[in-house]
């Protein structure tokens, strides 16, 4: 029999594709060895200074990163962890409403154009809400290159969608996250040579002396996000998550239109804040994140740092680590009289984020010492 040009063969039809994992699917102890390793290269590089703006030489120019000891230029951190973050999504997050949080990021390996990155999650806990529509689930991932090493490691936190929203599961493990990195244990990477700073390349006048506990830089540059360089930095990265990607179904959610990926709002962030950090020699990790409000195609994003904290490394008179809170903004340039990171809500009677407030970032950076 045809049908509408179609023939029918009397055969039940299989299933072949995926539609990832929902809340019931995840099994607490269980790891997921993720598909799709990729190979990071000069072009990723490229791709990624055009979409951010991203300006540290350490990721683009390969005789300052030989330098400083390494063999070449470096594939930026945060590239690195969103490819590493990109493998996870179809096993981890297709079906998420919200990525909630991350815990003890830390890079732990320098990675090269031409490095392969893997990824393998594991479950370790998952927590019905209260409304019982979703679930979150909590993860433990890790990147490697191709020699099985070790580059990145995450903890992260997604809502993600039940396939029965109306089915209680009575789920409700939350293991502890943690609070911060151990940054009296961190190193620096073996093959660095703070001695090959040239202050003259990177623009930058200021080192680990300069900075002061309780000191805010307000970075003065902006950037609007498209939906075109949202929609190819996504993609780059294989985050394939609907709310990123998909209008006819965003259509129809309450924001009526795609939600920008937050991890592409860290690297605007942190692109911006090269201005007033440009001597920083990379991330070492972060100790936690939040995605305070949405970020959409057309908002213009500014940037602050809070210093919070200044730590030598053992070991390393050269170096040091500041702790700082990288704060993003939409549609609101933090130099206007009045902005604050938060304020006092009368009604709810309780500490609020100013609505403009995109991204609350408190991470470590890598910063040489004057010599």
């Amino acid at each position: 029999m045809v049908l509408h040009g179609f023939l029918t063969i009397g055969k039940r039809v299989m299933e072949k594709t995926s539609s990832g994992n929902f809340f019931e699917d995840f099994e607490i102890g269980s790891t997921i060895q993720h598909a799709l390793p990729r190979t990071v290269t000069e072009s990723d590089n490229a791709l990624y200074i055009a979409l951010t703006g991203d300006r540290y030489p350490l990721y683009s120019y390969a005789e300052f990163a030989q330098s400083l000891g390494y063999r070449r230029e470096l594939i930026n951190d945060l590239l690195v962890f969103h490819t590493v973050l990109g493998k996870t999504v179809s096993d981890i997050s297709l079906n998420a409403t919200a990525n909630l949080g991350y815990a003890e990021v830390l890079f732990l390996r320098p990675v090269y154009p031409g490095d392969t990155l893997r990824a393998e999650s594991t479950i370790l806990g998952k927590k019905e809400n209260s409304k019982s529509k979703t679930g979150t689930v909590y993860v433990h991932t890790k990147g490697y290159n191709q020699y099985d090493e070790v580059i990145l490691q995450f903890y992260r936190w997604i809502r993600v969608n039940k396939h029965y929203p109306d089915a209680i599961t009575e789920w409700d493990e939350k293991p502890e996250m943690p609070s911060e990195i151990r940054i009296e244990e961190y190193q620096p990477p073996t093959e660095l040579k703070r001695t090959g700073l040239n202050p003259a390349i990177t623009g930058g006048k200021w080192f680990f002396e300069d900075y002061e506990v309780g000191e805010r830089i307000c970075h003065t540059d902006a950037r609007t996000i498209e939906e075109s360089d949202h929609m190819q930095a996504t993609s780059a990265y294989l985050n394939l998550n609907n709310m990123h990607f998909n209008q006819h179904l965003m259509a129809h959610s309450r924001f009526g239109k795609r939600v920008m990926y937050g991890g592409h709002v860290i690297s605007i962030a942190r692109s911006l804040s090269f201005n007033g950090l440009e001597n920083a020699l990379g991330i070492i990790g972060w100790n936690n994140s939040t995605h305070v409000h949405p970020t959409f195609g057309g908002d213009t994003l500014y940037a602050w740092s809070d210093i919070l904290e200044k730590k030598d490394l053992s070991g390393h008179d050269d170096l040091g680590a500041l702790r700082i809170r990288l704060v993003a903004l939409k549609n609101l340039d933090p130099t206007q009289p009045g902005v604050a990171l938060k304020f006092m809500d009368p009604e709810k009677e309780k500490e609020q984020y100013h609505p403009n407030v995109v991204l609350d970032l408190d991470y470590y950076i890598l910063m040489p010492k004057q010599i």
